[in-house]
């Protein structure tokens, strides 16, 4: 069947699935739209959120725009990422792997949609640039513009002409200046401080509504050299197709809604912010680059797509989440051949700092091994716990529960610095200058081995045959639907001697008293 064409034809599957809400009456993109799509992060489960389009859409000044928004078309919940990677959902972590260890190089092609509609030169505000697109405001009541949510910064390394795909939020400032939260160690900022030492500025690409595998692919942490777009074509199975842009040397993909051209000084740097963020909290201003765009090109009728991020969870946090889950998952299993069963990256949590994997450890230091590598591969966690396989890493209650039984924290548990404490508002008061590596050590995360460390008696839950027997009989009797976590049945760890089995056995064969008489049998006189 292949990969969708573009993202209009994923919003159809969306439809056709149920995950898709129209809302046609008129809406204010400043003041209406985002808090709409948010009630349903703070009062739906998330099986039922779903991605919202916006047909009708005016700004606070009453100006109406014909362009329409669609929110959470790629991360409302995980039924709509698995739509979007065109897969089940239990199937999105080996989908990632593969993609990882399988890329696929982009292809070029001499025209595309994208570029339907041209505007440069004289003709660069001839629709009003930024201003033709209704760029919602995120956090209405506390963000200072409009922001560019759902963007996909394409540069290239000055030296190496590698291309690099990362998703940066981007303050509107004028018709033709976005501001971009670009801190040091991001991928566009280490090529941006490469031009700024050769003198020249760093040319980039935001691309809007691109195939969303390239928005799956744009806020995982790759390495430097990796061009997200090839590791897109491994999501997909399928190359993406690229045309080359009017005004700067770079490619973006031909499919995409909208593509600003342009480039950042380095020459200069402005104050961006503040803004609602990931961490469900304010992120202060940040002293940053700065875009200037040189040319809009767009479909006709384009469609202009944002992220809902902010307070967790959101969309931003599942599809922040889910993507770093694989990416864990695939270093883990693949990199270092650890016997990784899965990996959960707290969407609540916002996604980043807490992380738990379970395992089916075969050697006492896999536990180790596992925690040492989370936090290897990434410097932003924060608390990273290591469980076995019984335990549903994804659900708290099963989590809480082998911390509470499996741990004891003289033995299992530490601290390591180094870390990076990136938009944390616990390393330093918003009044005092911060930095994302605290001197002189960076911050810290604390690392917990929740695993059982011999072997330990049953679970005291019925065996599975009877709870599967009970499951039948609640099902015939038309009662609530189950949403049952692990442990849901009793099963061995371990301990459990011939003896107590064969006790168990006569008390469900009525035949207990033979047990009482055994036992009185072996009473000690006191």
């Amino acid at each position: 069947m292949g990969y969708y064409k573009d993202l209009r034809e994923q919003v159809a599957a969306l439809e056709s699935k149920g995950k898709l809400v129209r809302i046609k009456r008129e809406i204010n993109k400043d003041t209406e739209l985002m808090p709409l799509v948010r009630l349903q992060f703070r009062g739906l489960p998330e099986s039922e959120r779903k991605a919202f389009l916006f047909e009708n859409v005016v700004d606070a000044k009453g100006k109406h725009f014909d362009t329409p928004v669609l929110v959470g078309s790629h991360a409302a919940s995980r039924d709509v990422y698995a739509i979007g990677m065109k897969c089940e959902k239990d199937e999105i972590m080996e989908r990632w792997a593969q993609g990882r260890q399988n890329p696929i190089e982009p292809k070029m092609v001499d025209s595309g949609p994208v570029q339907e509609e041209i505007h440069m030169g004289d003709g660069l505000l001839e629709h009003g640039g930024l201003e033709e697109f209704p760029i919602p405001i995120s956090t209405p009541g506390f963000d200072n513009a409009p922001y560019l949510t759902a963007a996909n910064w394409i540069c290239k390394d000055p030296d190496t002409g590698i291309r690099n795909v990362g998703n940066y939020r981007g303050m509107i400032k004028s018709q033709t200046r976005v501001g971009i939260l670009n801190v040091p160690g991001k991928d566009l900022r280490t090529s941006w401080e490469k031009c700024r030492k050769i003198g020249k500025p760093l040319e980039a690409a935001i691309v809007i509504g691109p195939l969303t595998v390239v928005g799956y692919a744009a806020p995982v942490k790759l390495p430097y050299e990796v061009d997200e777009l090839a590791v897109a074509g491994g999501l997909a199975g399928e190359p993406i197709q690229l045309v080359r842009c009017k005004t700067v040397d770079l490619e973006v993909p031909a499919t995409a809604e909208i593509v600003f051209e342009g480039e950042l000084p380095t020459d200069g740097m402005e104050r961006e912010g503040p803004f609602g963020e990931y961490t469900g909290y304010m992120a202060s201003e940040e002293i940053g680059p700065y875009f200037n765009v040189k040319c809009v090109t767009h479909r006709k009728n384009p469609i202009f797509n944002v992220f809902i991020s902010q307070f967790p969870p959101s969309e931003s946090s599942t599809l922040r989440s889910t993507g770093e889950e694989a990416n864990v998952y695939k270093f883990l299993r693949y990199d270092c051949g650890l016997p990784v069963v899965d990996v959960a990256v707290s969407e609540a949590c916002s996604a980043a700092p807490f992380v738990v994997i379970s395992m089916k450890k075969n050697h006492p230091s896999q536990a180790w091994q596992v925690l040492n590598g989370v936090v290897a591969m990434s410097p932003i966690r924060k608390f990273v716990i290591v469980v076995d396989d019984d335990i549903d890493p994804r659900n708290a209650e099963s989590v809480n529960w082998a911390l509470s039984w499996r741990v004891q924290p003289d033995r299992d548990i530490r601290v390591t610095k180094g870390m990076i404490s990136e938009l944390d508002p616990s390393i330093v008061a918003p009044t005092e200058p911060r930095t994302a590596y605290p001197i002189p050590s960076g911050s810290s995360a604390l690392l917990i081995d929740a695993t059982t460390k011999w072997d330990y008696p049953p679970t005291s839950l019925p065996k599975k045959e009877f709870m599967e027997r009970a499951m039948k009989i609640w099902e015939e009797e038309g009662l609530p639907k189950l949403n049952v976590v692990k442990p849901w049945y009793g099963y061995s760890l371990g301990y459990w001697t011939e003896e107590f089995e064969e006790e168990s056995e006569l008390a469900l064969k009525g035949d207990h008293y033979v047990t009482g008489e055994k036992l009185a049998k072996q009473r000690k006189k006191l």
